[in-house]
């Protein structure tokens, strides 16, 4: 038995229709995925962050501490030079 030719563009249009939407579905499983990979990326990007940040906050610390051991010693050595330089100063005064 022959179809009618309605039922044959019917037909057409619905695995037109068919193939149409699978694509999509094919799509929409395709970005799904690579949407978790971007969400587990920037995861991870995230904790790296966090890490370096904690990094960053300990070795600022350190750079002060540093910074004011540093200027102690410095402070340190210019009495000590000006200590040595009245003691020479006193030498040379009792030999003169």
């Amino acid at each position: 038995m022959a179809r009618p030719a309605s039922l044959e563009a019917a037909l057409k249009r619905l695995a037109s229709a068919l193939d149409q939407l699978e694509a999509a579905s094919g799509r929409l499983a395709h970005t799904g995925a690579e949407k978790a990979d971007l969400q587990e990326v920037l995861a991870v990007m995230q904790d790296d962050r966090s890490r370096l940040a904690l990094e960053l906050d300990a070795a600022l610390s350190r750079t002060q501490t540093l910074e004011h051991a540093t200027d102690d010693v410095a402070s340190r050595l210019s009495q000590a030079g000006g200590v040595l330089r009245r003691l020479l100063e006193a030498a040379d005064d009792e030999r003169g």
